[in-house]
């Protein structure tokens, strides 16, 4: 059969027509596809090098171990890839470290259409630096309250009154201990977090006879602690607040600042036990993802483990301690730290995903 031209041409148009609406229904059902349903997000904040093989930061052990085999293009985040274990529906994330980095990568995943988190517990586990009055080096705290070390009022500390503990006060307020209390949450910022309850001493009660890695280098550092009676102790599982602030601080007066600060804000419920970067970013970014419906702010754990006193022993200076502490790889109890971040978090990872009948709709 012989067409004409321009019967040709309305042909070929009629079939160009139907290729680009197949074409347009296929890319139409891949995008409608329906998101992976995520039954744990473990969230860490940084590694060394590689997700394997070579020194481990937070992450490497899940993606080894657990493990997280699958690999998921994470665009909009400092790391650039997700780690997935489908079969128990568990996503490993690497913020990077700091709050910007937490918010960022958090707010990323949470508006990422090819995953279902409305049901998902999120479980930072990382590690931290600990207070040596109230822990020693590789234990791992779980965190009640998360405060926000990094929104303040601040004077120099040779220019405070004579009568402040310190130079810091609350937003909102004029004086150290600014009573009625500023409130929580407001357009000055998010100072403090509690976290479920019952999900915390859930935890706890679950991992709290796990034993942790000890070993003669720990013990040494522990020893020139003698002023310290917890710091002495053998590393174990505890309940331990948070004080979150991006200032990398360090030294006896700011130990002394940051548990009068944790117990301000919670009004004295509070006992700052870790320090550490990212969390108040974290339950932010969470807590606002929730207004939307796409998160559930009350499925949130965090577990920092001790790779680092926050102050020196007696009779060394501040400037002494940071020294030979300024770089991850050099902090005393790294490999336990990030051991033991493992060890205690896994178990509760893999009991909410495997048991999930029970956990989607129940938070212990």
């Amino acid at each position: 059969m012989i067409m004409s031209c321009s019967r040709m041409r309305r042909f070929c148009g009629v079939m160009l027509a139907g290729v680009i609406a197949g074409v347009g229904i296929g890319v139409k059902a891949h995008a409608q596809a329906a998101p992976l349903e995520v039954r744990v997000v473990v969230v860490t904040t940084f590694e060394l090098g590689q997700d394997r093989g070579d020194m481990p930061g937070e992450f490497q052990h899940w993606v080894e171990r657990y493990p997280l085999e699958q690999s998921f293009p994470a665009p909009g985040t400092e790391h650039g890839v997700l780690r997935y274990n489908a079969q128990d529906h568990v996503l490993g994330l690497v913020s990077g470290e700091g709050p910007s980095h937490m918010a960022a990568a958090i707010t990323a995943l949470a508006l990422d259409p090819r995953f279902d988190l409305r049901h998902a517990y999120f479980i930072l586990a990382g590690i931290a630096g600990v207070n040596p009055y109230k822990a020693s080096l590789g234990s791992a705290a779980w965190a009640r309250y998360v405060v926000n070390g990094g929104a303040a009022h601040l004077i120099d500390s040779r220019e405070i009154p004579a009568d402040w503990p310190d130079g810091f006060t609350p937003l909102q307020g004029h004086v150290p201990d600014e009573y009625p209390r500023p409130p929580l949450h407001s357009i000055a910022g998010d100072m403090a977090y509690q976290l479920r309850p019952s999900l915390v001493q859930w935890a706890y009660e679950y991992t709290k006879a796990i034993t942790l890695p000890d070993n003669a280098a720990l013990q040494a550092h522990r020893h020139v602690y003698q002023d310290f009676p917890e710091a002495l102790k053998p590393p174990h599982v505890m309940i331990g607040d948070t004080i979150s602030s991006e200032t990398y601080w360090l030294g006896a007066r700011m130990n002394r600042w940051a548990e009068r600060w944790v117990s301000y804000w919670t009004d004295h419920q509070g006992e700052m036990v870790t320090t550490a970067e990212e969390d108040i970013a974290l339950c932010q970014a969470l807590a606002l993802q929730a207004k939307a419906g796409r998160v559930d702010a009350q499925r949130i754990l965090i577990l920092r483990t001790a790779s680092n006193f926050d102050m020196p022993p007696t009779a060394v200076t501040p400037a002494t301690m940071l020294a030979n502490a300024a770089h991850e790889e050099n902090l005393p109890g790294l490999h336990a730290a990030t051991d033991a971040a493992y060890r205690v978090a896994s178990p509760i990872v893999r009991h909410l995903a495997t048991d999930w009948a029970r956990y989607k709709e129940h938070v212990p």
